[in-house]
């Protein structure tokens, strides 16, 4: 049995439904800022790709949001299988 190593995470998908989620709502920096109890400058930064936010912003995210976690981390396998057994 070979093991390969997971391909790459698309960060640029999670970041893009972060803003397409909060864009849905009409939010605006300041009020998912408020919901989620981040600052703006942070959802800016995560946002645009400068960071990508720790575990406790994303949970708080998905909170504001009203999104399950995995729902937006399985962004992260754009381009690729999620992890799992593989169906048939």
């Amino acid at each position: 049995m070979t093991i390969f190593p997971p391909d790459d995470p698309d960060l640029n998908a999670l970041r893009l439904e972060l803003a397409r989620l909060r864009a849905a709502r009409g939010w605006s920096y300041d009020e998912l800022a408020v919901r989620s109890g981040l600052s703006r400058r942070t959802l800016i930064e995560i946002e645009q790709g400068r960071t990508i936010g720790t575990l406790k912003s994303w949970h708080a995210l998905a909170h504001a949001l009203e999104t399950p976690l995995d729902e937006l981390f399985s962004t992260l396998c754009h381009g690729h299988d999620l992890p799992g057994p593989a169906s048939s």
